[in-house]
């Protein structure tokens, strides 16, 4: 009669081990689907800010936009804080101008890691237009 109990016993444990399990992924998943919408949030505001202080410059400089984006912390006043790119919360994107010419440019954001950092690929053009596509069309 122990037997039968103690199989009982061993039971019960591994169906609260796969409810606990359970409970834990889907807790893991909300977890990282919060902080992929934060991390594109935070790539789309940055790159707002960025593409502002483009044209904030290039209306200050006769319509001419800088050859990079350190000359924008370097003017007096500045244009874009120095340090800006650096903050830690901005790891979880690479930020880029591919283009950054005297008539215009092009700066994206893209996920350090495509569905675990972040899910778009954001692009920011001459004139603030903002374009979001999914990082999986781009690998």
């Amino acid at each position: 009669m122990l037997r039968n109990n103690h199989g009982k016993s061993i039971i019960a444990l591994v169906i609260v081990s796969a409810v606990i399990v359970l409970a834990l992924r889907i807790a893991i998943e909300q977890v990282v689907r919060i902080s992929i919408a934060q991390n594109e949030t935070n790539a789309l505001n940055t790159l707002k800010i960025i593409s502002t202080a483009l044209e904030n410059y290039a209306k200050d400089n006769s319509g001419v936009f800088p050859s990079s984006l350190v000359t924008l912390s370097e003017t007096k006043p500045e244009y874009l804080n120095k340090s800006y790119l650096n903050q830690p919360y901005m790891k979880s994107y690479n930020y880029n101008c591919s283009r950054l010419e005297q008539s215009g440019y092009s700066c994206s954001a893209v996920p350090v890691q495509c569905n675990l950092t972040g899910k778009k690929v954001f692009i920011v053009v001459t004139g603030g237009s903002l374009i979001s596509e999914d990082c999986n069309k781009r690998d």
